[in-house]
């Protein structure tokens, strides 16, 4: 057995999110140490940085920031998300906050939309209770915010198929939420799109709440839950 890092096998992120790496430069298999391998379809790999979970400093998850990533990664993941939404034929692209509104508007533009409908977190005062629910995120579990639809966008979204774009689909709390806001607004849910799947655990959300949204959701790549061993991050189904 190795000697556990010191750091934990977890850095700073600054150098992440900036270029895919280059061919045979990433791990293809655990133990991680401090970036995990995200393949995307076309087989380019984007290192992602291993954060700690709160509370549980022997767990963690792989993270995106998309408003921090290069131009160059943006663009490749908004490309590749278009082709998910373009399969789910919507009428109009709504955007969550708030990393979602880092993709959103190139992939609406990019299916030829003039615009999209983001949603938000911050109350304007005209804004209407009955076009927000609240919600909550694995980033900040101990927040209570609402989520909402400026009513100026209802007739951007209402009688149309919608697709709701964010940057990961993790424990499905804000899915869900982002689908009674649409639905509020008189929308209908084509599908949802995201950069990543955080693991699977929001597949049990979705079945046991609106299990009609669970096939609707399409993601680039998939990273899974993690634990420390002495020799770095493994998948915690083989921990």
């Amino acid at each position: 057995m190795g000697t556990m890092a010191g750091d934990g096998f977890v850095e700073p992120t600054t150098g992440y999110w900036q270029a895919f790496a280059p061919d045979g430069a990433a791990p293809a298999a655990p133990p991680y140490r401090y970036g995990f391998p995200a393949r995307l379809p076309d087989g380019r790999v984007l290192t992602l940085p291993i954060r700690r979970r709160g509370g549980a400093p022997d767990r963690a998850v792989a993270s995106f920031i998309p408003n921090q990533a290069s131009f160059q990664v943006v663009d490749a993941l908004v490309a590749g998300m278009t082709e998910l939404a373009r399969a789910l034929a919507p009428d109009a692209v709504v955007a969550l906050p708030t990393l979602g509104l880092a993709l959103a508007p190139g992939v609406a533009r990019a299916l030829g939309h003039t615009n999209y409908a983001p949603l938000g977190t911050s109350r304007k005062y005209w804004y209407e209770e009955g076009l927000s629910t609240p919600v909550s995120s694995i980033t900040s579990p101990d927040v209570a915010k609402r989520l909402y639809m400026d009513p100026n966008l209802r007739p951007r979204v209402a009688g149309r198929r919608v697709v709701v774009i964010d940057d990961t689909i993790s424990s499905g709390v804000t899915t869900l939420a982002a689908a009674r806001v649409a639905e509020a607004a008189g929308a209908e849910i084509a599908g949802f799109v995201f950069a990543m799947s955080q693991s699977t655990v929001w597949r049990e959300a979705l079945d046991r709440e609106r299990p009609d949204l669970t096939p609707k959701v399409r993601f680039l790549f998939q990273t899974p839950l993690l634990r420390l061993t002495e020799e770095g991050w493994v998948p915690e189904a083989a921990a």
